[in-house]
């Protein structure tokens, strides 16, 4: 029985390290999948307000996550509009990832 005495304590100090890393694993997952859904609906609000006559990036900025830039391109008879965001979650001094999305529209009959 003495053999075993202190045994959890080495186990708890080995997984302790591999607990925090896979906690802040699935934060930056959470923060990155929300990050990326606010850029989709900028994009998609910049792709909707462009062929309507509105300034469509000024609409992609309300909707984009701060810090975010907004790209919106009339080609033709087509907008494209995309937003690219970073995402952060350990601070700004640290690296982080890079996550972007795009939305297309058509450019409504008789809009200058």
């Amino acid at each position: 029985m003495s053999r075993d005495r202190g045994s959890l304590t080495a186990e708890l100090a080995a997984a302790l390290p591999v607990v925090v890393f896979l906690l802040l694993a699935g934060l930056t997952a959470v923060n990155a999948v929300g990050t990326k859904l606010r850029c989709l609906d900028a994009a998609r609000e910049g792709a909707r307000a462009a062929p309507r006559g509105d300034p469509g990036e000024d609409a992609g900025r309300r909707a984009a996550p701060p810090g975010a830039t907004v790209t919106v391109v009339v080609d033709g008879d087509t907008v494209r509009a995309s937003v690219r965001a970073a995402v952060r979650p350990l601070g700004p001094h640290l690296p982080g990832l890079s996550v972007d999305a795009d939305a297309v529209a058509a450019v409504e009959p008789g809009t200058p």
